[in-house]
């Protein structure tokens, strides 16, 4: 059986260390017919430049590059309307930093066999959390446990925070994109509950997460209370 046509996104923002180690470790694990697609918001390190660089000597790696940092939710979504765009069967995301391992991909692609939405989960039997502090792995369980009570149990997944996605294009064309509001890593709750929501099946594959090798950590005190108030409108709201 042919293997279907895969796009990895790998949204960028002050990556630059990270970005061309990253990208030859993905390709090395994906199909010779998936594209990497970087979408960059114009980071100030260079990412961009790095970027073109590997867009210029890989054929399958190409660019999109943003004016604005607008959050991981619009980048997310830019980058998916040029996979399907570009005919993308399967649309993987990814962080791409290392703390998700490249290695996972062959498992991911093949657990899209049987499932419309495949999530790395971290929180299912197999899976763990390495190099984190108690307090960061106390907000990472208790966010999910926040989500999950707010959305119902319904839900069935243990990873909603999980970053770590395959997709079928048929889960993001019944997704109205364009009513998706969520700018940071409640994007990923976001978008996981409004699949269910739609009757799509959901597999989670065990992975083990680990902190990024170098750079910064994105993550922030408003990323955190946007989530806090967004997954009751997501649940109850028009």
């Amino acid at each position: 059986m042919a293997t279907p046509k895969a796009w990895l996104i790998l949204p960028t923002y002050d990556e630059a260390e990270n970005v061309a180690p990253f990208v030859e470790a993905a390709q090395a694990q994906l199909p010779a017919t998936a594209r990497i697609l970087i979408v960059d918001d114009s980071s100030p390190d260079g990412t961009g430049e790095i970027a073109e660089r590997l867009a210029a000597e890989r054929e399958n790696v190409s660019v999109l590059h943003r004016p604005l940092r607008e959050g991981l939710g619009p980048a997310y979504i830019a980058g998916f309307r040029e996979a399907l765009g570009g005919g993308a069967e399967l649309i993987l995301e990814m962080d791409s930093d290392f703390s998700h391992d490249p290695a996972y991909l062959p498992r991911m692609l093949a657990a899209s066999e049987e499932a419309d939405l495949v999530i790395g989960s971290r929180y299912v039997a197999g899976g763990r959390v390495g190099d984190w502090g108690t307090l960061r792995r106390a907000v990472s369980r208790g966010g999910n446990a926040y989500a999950r009570a707010v959305l119902g149990r319904g839900v069935g997944v243990r990873d909603l925070t999980g970053g770590f996605k395959c997709f079928h294009r048929r889960v993001l064309e019944a997704i109205d994109l364009d009513s998706v509001r969520a700018k940071g890593y409640a994007f990923q709750v976001e978008l996981t509950y409004r699949a269910r929501q739609r009757g799509f099946t959901v597999v989670e594959v065990p992975i083990a997460f680990r902190d990024r090798r170098v750079g910064s950590s994105k993550m922030s005190r408003s990323i955190v209370a946007e989530a806090i108030w967004r997954l009751p409108l997501l649940r109850f709201g028009r």
